[in-house]
């Protein structure tokens, strides 16, 4: 199975350095820029990109099937790694701060911040909604360190209060690092270490967990009552279809996914689950794949 293109980054950005980006809930690709960046030596692999100054105004790419329009954040105080869309034309951002542990801002229509609120530490996934959720997944560092990482997922409103926090049923293994992750209107679903279930969580706070054949899978896709896990078990491109009962995910068919020239998949960072669509890059932030279940 091959991906398809979904997104690239305009070529008159080539010059400017991107601090985060991602594929929002209505399939949208958003690039986070900054003008005045420069990359920084990291002591956990590639160098990452940060402003010169702080605060700083950033630019906010916005690719919308081929449409792309430009949008303005100012004033911002985070180094960002994370950032999603809103409803309503909001967005909200999560990164490192200087100025205490409020390391997650909202900003509105107008580019302008309306509110910053902590996020906890040790951030994997940060994924909004269409219906005013937010999602926060954690790994290891913030679980163990943080009392708001500790629950390992949690829900927030998109004002940033506090909905919700993952506890194990009784003689479940707690989160230790969400490794893949899929939010699809009121629902989430999570893969994560030790034991890799699926946990299935709704905003109205019904939760289900399921037995699944694959170890620490990379990412999945799910619609109606069939995922497919990419990854696991060291194999990065083994696609794992699966059906979906009461208490498992019984493993259908495997596959092998590729890039859209039948060239091998060999490297990629954290995908993108987004319900039955997975939304892959390579060490490249500019340009995004979509493969759909």
């Amino acid at each position: 199975m091959a991906l398809r293109p979904h997104a690239l980054l305009p070529r008159q950005y080539d010059h400017q350095k991107v601090l985060a980006t991602n594929v929002d809930a209505w399939g949208r690709t958003l690039w986070l820029i900054c003008p005045d960046a420069e990359l920084r030596p990291s002591s956990y692999g590639r160098p990452y990109p940060q402003p010169r100054s702080c605060p700083y105004d950033a630019l906010l790419v916005i690719d919308n099937g081929g449409t792309v329009r430009e949008q303005s954040l100012h004033n911002m105080s985070l180094r960002v790694t994370h950032l999603d869309a809103l409803p309503n034309g909001r967005f909200v951002v999560q990164g490192h701060s200087a100025a205490g542990d409020h390391n997650a801002q909202i900003y509105g229509m107008d580019g302008r911040r309306r509110h910053s609120f902590a996020m906890g530490r040790a951030v994997e996934y940060l994924m909004a909604d269409r219906r005013h959720h937010v999602w926060s997944a954690y790994f290891d560092e913030g679980v163990y360190n943080d009392p708001i990482s500790a629950a390992g997922l949690v829900r927030w409103d998109s004002g940033g209060n506090h909905q919700w926090g993952y506890t194990p049923p009784k003689g479940t293994e707690y989160i230790d690092t969400v490794y893949a992750f899929n939010v699809d209107g009121d629902v989430a679903w999570a893969n994560y270490y030790p034991t890799f279930p699926l946990l299935e969580v709704r905003t109205n706070g019904e939760t289900r967990l399921r037995r699944t054949p694959v170890v620490a899978p990379a990412g999945m896709a799910v619609h109606g009552e069939h995922i497919t896990m990419l990854g696991g078990d060291r194999q990065l491109d083994r696609l794992h279809r699966c059906r979906l009962t009461e208490g498992e995910a019984l493993l259908v068919e495997e596959a092998c996914l590729t890039l859209p020239n039948g060239a091998p998949l060999k490297r990629y960072a954290r995908p993108i689950g987004r319900g039955r669509h997975l939304y892959l890059r390579g060490a490249s932030p500019r340009q995004w794949y979509v493969m759909g279940v």
